[in-house]
């Protein structure tokens, strides 16, 4: 396998950067990274953020403990800024991911080029 496909293969199925510190290029490996990063750091506490106001509406008593009463709450889409803000973090970590993958591909490529 060449170098440009397992630094694609590293970035698409790894983690974003993960082609680019295979490669040796530190600083964009750890710029796609640090980005996927808070992208994923966002999702992830507004997620949870939204897991703790559930059980505390169920631990106050303003929601039975009945599970179509709770997966009512779970599937409610978030609304306004939060939404907002979520869906940009989803976008700007996809578009990340993709641009790691391609960006690696072509560093890849253009390091084979130089040496061969």
């Amino acid at each position: 396998m060449t170098k440009p496909i397992k630094a694609v293969m590293l970035s698409a199925f790894v983690f974003p950067g993960a082609g680019h510190f295979f490669l040796k290029k530190y600083v964009s490996g750890t710029v796609l990274t640090g980005i996927v990063l808070v992208s994923l750091y966002f999702i992830i506490s507004k997620t949870v953020e939204r897991a703790q106001e559930i059980a505390d509406k169920i631990l106050l008593g303003e929601v039975q403990l009945d599970i179509a009463a709770i997966t009512e709450l779970v599937s409610r889409q978030p609304t306004g800024t939060d939404a907002e803000l979520i869906n940009l973090a989803w976008i700007v970590l996809i578009i990340s991911w993709l641009i790691g993958i391609a960006d690696s591909y072509r560093v890849g490529r253009s390091r084979r080029t130089c040496q061969g």
